[in-house]
């Protein structure tokens, strides 16, 4: 998957899970959207779905700092090279 790709499968989660429209790719989330931790775990959920395996203890920990969209595509782009995706 390349950055575009991740970026663009993100923003249409966004959208349609969270109906979030357009949010900035450096907007706290959480601030900016409302963004909680029960929408953290549907995304992670999502992410799961992307790289078509299911996400460690110690991966799903490392998440818990992510704010932005660039993060979340950052923290996508290192599992799918751990993975080989």
């Amino acid at each position: 998957m390349t950055r575009e790709e991740i970026e663009s499968k993100i923003l249409t989660v966004f959208e349609e899970e969270f109906e979030i429209m357009n949010p900035g790719l450096d907007d706290d989330l959480r601030e900016k959207h409302d963004f909680d931790s029960i929408d953290a775990l549907d995304l992670l959920s999502e992410i799961e779905k992307m790289l078509d395996s299911e996400l460690t203890r110690a991966e799903k920990k490392a998440s818990m700092d992510i704010r932005t969209i660039n993060q979340i595509c950052d923290y996508i782009e290192l599992l799918a090279e751990a993975r080989g995706t």
